[in-house]
């Protein structure tokens, strides 16, 4: 009998992604709020994650042995304008799951960012002290602190991932390759570091990090640190497409945007030591989003 996982965020880009990598091995429940999917081979549920109290019922009843925790509201233009909702959706009902779980004493993995550093130290580790630049990394950073105040058996895992996403939520990599498809130029930072991962490898890193009943925090990460610009030129290289119409560009002369770390690289030696193995470089990992393309799933996702 498969062992039942219950996610948060259901309808989200990562939620869908880690569904489909799990739903073989898992009886998959994608916890919804207000948008309704339909996955095959996945089960959804409405899911209030207003309330501890209303979780640890609904957990009871569904009785997952694990509660991956991917919510969250992830623009940090929207964050910054309106701080209160940031704080709800990323501390408030973050430390809601985090208490409903160890009340029932389920294993949880609670998705956190790299974005929680100055962006002045190149692949920082677990111990290097946060130092967020805005307000989405701030919420960040507490709901890490309170969610293993909670749950200190929880699981952290601190990621950049990408993958392919539903037509109402596009990853990185989908701008990038439908501007490539349609012609259209694209500017890239240049001057903006990190460490990106395909979400499928985030998902079997975190599953064998909570095999090993790993808790606290971890960088879930790709091995190669690498600039925006630098990115698109080696999807565009897979993909066998033009790089010639992205152009490289700077955050630096963005003066507009809010303000944002320029490295964001984190190092994965904490979590390749637990394992025993490198969790993949840029050009295995864009190789493997062309083959989910070629394999049906990213058109499974696109659809929704």
């Amino acid at each position: 009998m498969k062992k039942i996982a219950l996610i948060t965020g259901g309808s989200g880009l990562l939620a869908l992604n880690w569904a489909l990598a799990i739903r073989e091995h898992y009886t998959v429940i994608l916890g919804l709020h207000q948008r309704n999917i339909s996955l095959a081979g996945v089960e959804t549920r409405q899911l209030d994650l207003e309330s501890a109290d209303h979780l640890a019922r609904a957990f009871e009843t569904v009785q997952p042995q694990i509660v991956i925790h991917t919510a969250g509201l992830t623009s940090v233009e929207k964050c910054e304008t309106n701080p209160d909702l940031a704080q709800h959706i990323n501390v408030e009902l973050a430390v809601n799951v985090a208490q409903a779980c160890a009340k029932l004493a389920l294993p949880l993995i609670h998705v956190s960012s790299d974005h929680l550093f100055s962006g002045k130290t190149s692949l920082v580790d677990e111990i290097h002290s946060t130092a967020p630049r805005n307000i989405y990394g701030r919420t960040k950073a507490e709901a890490e602190a309170r969610v293993l105040e909670a749950h200190p058996q929880a699981l952290v895992i601190r990621t950049n991932f990408y993958g392919w996403g539903p037509s109402y939520r596009r990853s990185f990599s989908d701008v990038v390759i439908e501007a490539l498809r349609s012609g259209k130029k694209l500017t890239l930072f240049r001057d903006v570091y990190y460490t990106p991962i395909l979400i499928e490898t985030v998902v079997q890193t975190a599953h064998d990090l909570i095999n090993l009943k790993a808790n606290g925090i971890f960088h879930v990460v790709g091995d190669e640190r690498i600039s925006k610009y630098e990115f698109g030129l080696k999807v565009a290289e897979e993909f066998d497409l033009d790089s010639s119409i992205i152009n490289p560009g700077l955050l630096a002369d963005q003066a507009s945007l809010v303000q944002r770390p320029h490295d964001m690289s984190l190092s994965n030696k904490k979590t390749c030591n637990l394992l025993g193995w490198k969790l993949g470089g840029i050009k295995e990992h864009i190789a493997r989003l062309h083959q989910q393309e070629q394999n049906g799933l990213a058109q499974e996702i696109q659809h929704l």
